[in-house]
């Protein structure tokens, strides 16, 4: 008897924005944030996402939403997802999920992604001498192949994959993240007080209310203010996976993910059509909506 298809356990509506969404997304990685689906370990699902600025960019010629773009609010993520096994025991900590990716790709009706340079007074990049104001291409998919209008004759294939997947810290890693980033925020500065362009901008991304969303728990809450003032930025990849941007992480291909909560907590977002080695530009990859068909083993 053939399979079933894979079961949505989280829908996009690319209309809404991502705190609308019938299951609301995250921007941040704490363990109070709420799950908003449970699966079972060999079944296999689908996940919906949208790109990673949650639809702040648009499909037109403007590099005005890349100027001033809010980077506060950024990754957005589906989830998080609690994993149990057949006879409803959730994943514990001390667990290693071994995550297969069965199948990705764009959403159906939203094929197209966009690079981007950012604004040298908005995050720019490691070339931001060089190319010191917003730029942005759009890239419109036909299949594995994806061109751009602003970068004509090019053509070329993709390997789809998404930039962030992880599995959510516990209380103790949490406060290990940032008492780490804490440090390298100050003795960064201290070391580089006498260079202008290290000094002015954050060398790590600490937590902030600003921006925040953190899924099921409602903003203006004392529980909200409490988690948002101490829930980890999405930027850095860390012990949970998180921001790592593997480009080979694409279909057939598996990603052994530590437990550090009941359930594990698993959540994922930021799709890339393509990715080349490293983001000098900061946006290294052609941003998209995606989906992604996943299998716990």
């Amino acid at each position: 008897m053939a399979p079933s298809i894979p079961r949505l356990v989280v829908a996009v509506e690319l209309k809404k924005k991502p705190w609308e969404q019938k299951l609301p997304l995250h921007n941040r990685w704490h363990p109070k944030i709420p799950s908003v689906a449970e699966v079972v370990t060999g079944e296999v699902f689908r996940v919906e996402m949208v790109d990673w600025t949650g639809g702040a960019i648009k499909d037109d010629n403007s590099a005005l939403n890349i100027k001033h773009i809010d980077l506060s609010t950024v990754h957005y993520l589906s989830g998080p997802i609690r994993i149990v096994d057949e006879d409803g025991t959730p994943a514990k900590a001390g667990d290693l999920l071994a995550v297969e990716i069965c199948n990705l790709g764009p959403l159906p009706g939203d094929e197209w992604g966009y690079t981007a340079t950012f604004d040298r007074e908005n995050g720019g990049g490691f070339l931001t001498d060089h190319f010191p104001c917003a730029t942005k291409a759009i890239w419109y998919f036909e299949g594995i192949y994806a061109h751009s209008p602003q970068i004509p004759g090019v053509r070329f294939p993709g390997l789809t994959h998404p930039g962030i997947i992880g599995t959510a810290p516990s209380m103790e890693l949490l406060n290990i993240w940032n008492e780490r980033e804490r440090d390298v925020q100050t003795k960064g500065l201290q070391s580089y007080k006498l260079c202008e362009v290290l000094h002015s901008r954050p060398l790590a991304n600490l937590p902030s209310t600003k921006g925040c969303h953190l899924g099921k728990i409602h903003r203006g809450s004392p529980e909200w203010e409490r988690i948002a003032s101490e829930a980890a930025r999405t930027i850095p990849g860390r012990e949970n996976g998180g921001n790592c941007d593997i480009k080979n992480l694409s279909r057939g291909s598996k990603i052994y993910l530590p437990v550090f909560v009941e359930g594990a907590n698993l959540s994922t977002g930021d799709m890339h059509f393509s990715q080349g080695d490293g983001e000098v530009s900061f946006c290294g990859a052609i941003e998209m909506s995606g989906f992604l068909e996943l299998k716990y083993i």
